[in-house]
């Protein structure tokens, strides 16, 4: 048997630290057993997913050193490789299940399943799908299909028992079958979900072993069940921890910048970061924290993880990147990788515009350009003193500008511009006040050149890390508070769209 492993992530967002630990470690797996490494876009949700954010996965990995024998870009033998392009094989599928007897049609409006949730939880039930759709007939099934009635399909679960599994890192895993949910399979616009495709797509391209993130331990009692109910042979599974934040928690983009872009645009040697993450639960056999991707490839045994939560932590990742820097970059590679970095023509082309005007000698640049060469300005709550824009008004400004952000997919002047000056206005600003702690944020003063162009050169990814880290600076918000300007926010988000 042939070893195949893959990676698969949504192009939904900024490429994730998460998505490169995963892909790294498949690749390191498949690579100790003679086998193949395969990438596959998993972009069943077509409100989010984007063209863009899929190139920039493939893109981030590949200034990592990652590189697949499979995927959309590369072609291979098991495509397509873009779960979008694979729509009629989930729905055969889906149609299969049915036949057999192991899925159901399922009519119930999302009104209805509220309603059924809110009274489970009223009796201190956990909430989940209580069967409904099983005690309808197949002439009252029929007749709801032919009247054109909506509907999802779902996977039945027994109600009684323990799924047993085996994982790499575990041994023998068992979850009650009472805490696993009927998934809904194939949803009311046709899509998969991602139970259904995952499962599909793992067995018709042959992967043998399932490496992923120990999130989906829970799911895989579904995955066992579709697999038996197909009459496939499951995939070996092993579930990796989870990266942490240095306070334990799962990492987020909250407390730890999670954008692989953000790393490179921090100035950051790839080698490095693949490296530190490489340490995320294993070690080398000598011990060594400092290896090159080909020592870890020659010497990985997954046997060697370990299951403890890995800490993320900046710190320890620029004292790598400092090792890294010094013991493997002479004057002439140092030149090399800075210019590369962001001190070239391009670069300083988007730049000039900015400042040609104001500069009168070229020593003004420095000044006046640093905070585009600089990683998060050092900031605290002094730096966003007003007279006209309180505390809790520059934090509520800061994180509705967050949200907005992570929302925005074209990073263009005047989206960025119309995305913040609707935010502007549904809170009754002037948009001089309600920029003035995007300004502190992005430049690290209230004076800086334009800030849309800034924010288009810095990227998305730089400009949300120091949007959120000025958020901090400013004393941030309670969980409470945060629910209270989500409310809102989503308000605004609803005049927006209305």
């Amino acid at each position: 048997m042939t070893v195949r492993t893959r990676i698969a992530p949504s192009p939904t967002g900024d490429p994730h630290l998460g998505t490169a630990y995963i892909a790294l470690f498949n690749l390191c797996f498949a690579h100790a057993k003679g086998g193949e490494f395969v990438l596959r876009i998993e972009d069943t949700d077509q409100l989010r997913s984007t063209y863009e954010s899929e190139q920039k996965i493939l893109q981030s990995l590949q200034w990592l050193g990652l590189e697949w024998d499979e995927g959309p870009d590369v072609g291979g033998d098991y495509g397509p490789y873009r779960q979008s392009e694979r729509m009629p094989i989930y729905r055969t599928h889906a149609m299969e299940l049915v036949a057999k007897g192991h899925a159901f049609y399922c009519f119930a409006t999302p009104e209805e399943l509220d309603e059924m949730r809110r009274e489970q939880m009223a009796r201190g039930e956990t909430p989940k799908y209580d069967g409904r759709g099983l005690l309808l007939t197949d002439e009252e099934v029929q007749a709801r299909l032919d009247a054109g009635e909506p509907y999802v399909i779902r996977m039945k679960v027994p109600e009684r028992g323990t799924c047993t599994f085996s994982d790499m890192l575990r041994g023998e895993v068992q979850i009650p079958w009472s805490q696993i949910d009927m998934q809904v399979l194939l949803k009311a616009d046709g899509m998969p979900t991602y139970h259904l495709a995952n499962v599909v797509d793992d067995h018709l391209m042959k992967i043998s072993h399932v490496i992923r993130g120990e999130e989906w331990l829970n799911s895989a009692p579904k995955h066992q069940l579709l697999y038996q109910y197909f009459g496939w042979e499951m995939p070996e599974l092993c579930h990796m921890p989870l990266l942490r934040n240095p306070d334990k928690s799962k990492l987020s983009k909250r407390k730890n910048p999670t954008s692989i872009n953000y790393y490179r645009d921090m100035g950051y040697l790839p080698e490095a970061v693949l490296n530190y993450l490489g340490r995320m639960g294993w070690s080398m056999p000598n011990e060594e924290e400092k290896f090159s991707f080909r020592e870890m490839l020659d010497n990985f045994d997954i046997s060697h993880v370990h299951l403890g939560g890995p800490v993320f932590d900046t710190e320890k990742l620029d004292w790598l990147n400092g090792r890294w820097i010094r013991e493997e970059l002479d004057e002439h590679a140092f030149a090399d990788r800075v210019t590369d970095w962001a001190l070239n023509r391009d670069h300083l082309l988007q730049m000039i515009p900015l400042v040609k005007e104001r500069v009168e000698k070229f020593t003004d640049l420095a000044p006046m350009l640093s905070f585009l060469l600089s990683g998060l300005p050092t900031l605290d709550n002094s730096s966003f003193e007003n007279s006209r824009v309180d505390n809790e008004t520059v934090r509520k400004i800061l994180q509705f500008s967050a949200w907005r952000l992570d929302e925005t997919a074209a990073w263009e002047r005047d989206v960025l511009y119309r995305e913040l000056d609707q935010i502007a206005g549904a809170m009754e600003m002037k948009l001089k006040d309600f920029l003035f702690p995007l300004f502190v944020a992005i430049a690290g003063s209230s004076s800086a050149p334009p800030l849309f162009d800034s924010m288009v050169i810095l990227g998305p990814d730089m400009s949300r890390a120091r949007v959120r880290h000025a958020l901090n600076a400013a004393g941030g918000a309670s969980k409470k508070l945060l629910k209270k300007w989500d409310r809102e926010y989503q308000s605004i988000c609803a005049s927006r769209d209305a």
